[in-house]
């Protein structure tokens, strides 16, 4: 997908462990008849994110989480960043989660979240990629100065601005002592609007990019904690607990921009963490170099302790957290150089593996026989911890846009090799054909065209466990599919290939050079299922908003119609944008306008007559226009975002 399509999920796993007050005084016989004492739950607070090939870092400060409770009452605090706040690089989360902490919260219903972001522009850190796509407006590798960037909807004093964010839940939130009740909240960052780069004509000025947090967030319900894919976490061992099977930490967090060698933020945010006795949690033992298979701490207890350790986890049903693999060495550098983030090549006859760092700089790999794969199926505990290949040609099973963690046989070689690559996002996207009853395939074109891909992806058994549906919580099984717009509405079931098929099949054509504008979408692919043994398939395709070519409107929006049509340069016809204005699914429209430097980004409420009003007065033949909608068997646009440019200096193109 484009560079345009950014998100982030923010999910809140609301861990409720009973914990005791010990109120009683010993060997008084008074306060056995009085009521036992309150349990409160633990509040985890965890983000995540989507990919984007042309950012290498979208940097922010999260300052803080608040839960607002049903019936009123004061919000409460569920997390506060530490000092100094940490940066958090939402690209290196795809689809992943990132504990930020955890804090007590008194059982109750509550009905909204307030996550607190700095929107100071010192604050956002944007860093192209090393490879983006041709045309994109910020150079290889660059980072935005901060006077290029514009953060949408900030408040209060220079210096200390901020930009509190408050979702409205689509239920209340019931937190009940002793049970686990997981909240998502959704930062669509693949929004159009999330990121805007408003691009003057050449004597214009420099791109001036407009940050907007505030804009599509919603809530999603998680209904298996188990299933969330945690990011490799760093600590501070504090201990280990005196039956030998859970280590205490601190967690940590790199410096940004790193330091030379990289040194930690240490927190007071406290986290436990258990062995797994069933299938052996690996422990690499970084100074050492050595490998072992523990099933209890025994043997690492009178040594660990104030070492720096990375680490993979995955939830259990309690809220509690099982070590997958653990890196320990007595030098935070040392467990930190262990390369993550979007695999930019992989090439299977050089048997090398480069993957992209937050910095935009390239890392690549050796991968020799020894290296080994592993998938990451926090759900499935055997598969979560059992490698799925090894070598050089597995890295035929790999394109550009997995997320990967990789960790080194030598972190401070001089050239690294790789003894470990943990897959955790296996992300394929692109432009959909051919969708059969038996796959679809995905073709994507890179800049550079030995990344260019196209692979068939077959669907996943029918009796394959998936998802559960976003809406009744109903678990499904077998192949699902929505629209990017509308993530509640999932087609599942023994219709969902058949719709899939018809879903896909629209084309938008407005002629010359830039001719037709098909389907497109993103999977997140399963290694291993019955319908592909030891290969990828498909257990879900979200169909994406295709990005239209900057154009201009040809027609007027007309309020009947709920319509316009649009021209493209190297375009000979005219294509029709059908608008919805139903409240609830309405398109999201934006004005933004440029004037004396500064871009304003206004969202434009079309499902009332107000917003429809202001449209129409503002987007008539000629209005610059950039449309996101999914083509339309009879050859319109299902507009899901559209922005129309007002102002002193219209763009010429718009990233």
């Amino acid at each position: 997908m484009k560079s345009r399509v950014l998100r982030v999920l923010l999910g809140m796993s609301m861990s409720s462990l009973a914990l005791f007050w010990a109120g009683c005084s010993s060997g008084s016989n008074s306060n056995n008849n009085q009521p036992p004492p309150p349990q409160n739950g633990t509040a985890t607070v965890i983000i995540g994110d989507q990919s984007t090939e042309d950012w290498s870092m979208i940097g922010v400060k999260v300052l803080s989480v608040t839960l607002t409770p049903q019936g009123g009452g004061s919000d409460v605090t569920v997390y506060t960043a530490p000092s100094p706040v940490p940066t958090t690089n939402l690209l290196q989360l795809d689809n992943l989660n990132e504990i930020l902490g955890s804090a007590t919260i008194t059982p109750g219903n509550y009905t909204a979240a307030t996550i607190t972001v700095s929107g100071e522009s010192s604050d956002i850190s944007l860093v192209a990629s090393s490879d983006p796509e041709a045309g994109f407006a910020a150079a290889a590798g660059s980072t935005i100065p901060s006077n290029q960037i514009q953060v949408v909807g900030a408040t209060g004093a220079a210096g200390s601005k901020t930009v509190p964010i408050k979702v409205t839940l689509d239920a209340p939130l019931a937190v009940t002592a002793g049970q686990t009740s997981p909240i998502d909240l959704e930062f669509d960052l693949s929004h159009p609007a999330f990121i805007v780069g408003h691009v003057p004509p050449a004597n214009g000025g420099a791109t001036i990019w407009a940050v907007n947090f505030v804009g599509p967030v919603r809530h999603h319900r998680i209904f298996d904690i188990r299933r969330l894919i945690l990011r490799e976490h760093y600590g501070t061992v504090t201990g280990v607990t005196n039956n030998n099977d859970t280590l205490t930490l601190d967690k940590d967090y790199p410096v940004y921009p790193p330091t030379n060698p990289e040194t930690a933020i240490t927190t007071n945010q406290q986290l436990s963490l258990n062995v797994d006795q069933a299938n052996g949690t690996l422990y690499y033992d970084v100074d050492a170099k050595t490998v072992t298979t523990l099933k209890d701490f025994s043997s690492i207890a009178s040594t660990i302790s104030g070492k720096y350790i990375r680490f993979t986890a995955r939830y259990q049903v309690d809220g509690s957290l099982t070590a997958v693999r653990i890196w320990a060495s007595s030098s935070f550098n040392s467990v930190w150089i262990s390369p993550e983030g979007h695999v930019l090549h992989s090439n299977p006859g050089a048997g090398t593996l480069t993957v992209e760092n937050e910095l935009g700089k390239p890392v690549t790999l050796t991968v020799d026989a020894n290296t080994e794969f592993y998938f990451r199926t926090p759900a499935n505990a055997q598969s979560d911890a059992t490698a799925i290949g090894s070598g050089p040609a597995f890295l035929a099973n790999i394109v550009r846009g997995f997320k990967v963690h990789v960790s080194c046989v030598d972190p401070l070689a001089a050239a690294l090799t790789a003894q470990t690559v943990d897959i955790e996002i296996a992300r394929y996207d692109g432009a959909i054909s051919n969708a059969t009853m038996t796959g679809f395939t995905y073709t994507r074109k890179f800049v550079n065209a030995n990344d260019d891909y196209k692979v068939l992806l077959p669907y996943i058994a029918s009796p394959s466990a998936n998802d559960n549906d976003p809406t009744s919580g109903a678990t499904i099984n077998g192949f699902e599919w929505w629209n990017f717009a509308f993530p509640k509405t999932v087609y599942s079931g023994s219709s969902a290939i058949s719709d899939f098929m018809s879903a896909t099949t629209g084309s938008a054509n407005f002629g010359g050079t830039v001719g037709p504008l098909g389907a497109a979408g993103e999977t997140y692919a399963t290694w291993n299922d019955p319908n592909a043994t030891g290969s990828w398939a498909a257990p879900d395709a979200v169909l994406m908003p295709t990005e239209v070519p900057f154009g201009a409107a040809a027609t007027s929006y007309s309020n009947t119609n709920t319509n316009f049509t649009m021209t493209v340069p190297n375009g000979t016809m005219a294509v029709t944008v059908d608008l919805d204005t139903t409240a609830g699914s309405a398109t999201l429209v934006y004005q933004v306008d440029r004037t004396n430097g500064i871009v304003t980004i206004s969202p434009v409420d079309i499902s009332n007559t107000q917003g429809q009003t202001t449209l129409s007065q503002n987007l008539v033949a000629g209005t610059p226009v950039k449309v996101f909608g999914v083509p339309q068997p009879d050859g319109s646009i299902k507009d899901y975002v559209l922005f129309y440019f007002t102002g002193t200096l219209l763009p010429t193109a718009v990233d």
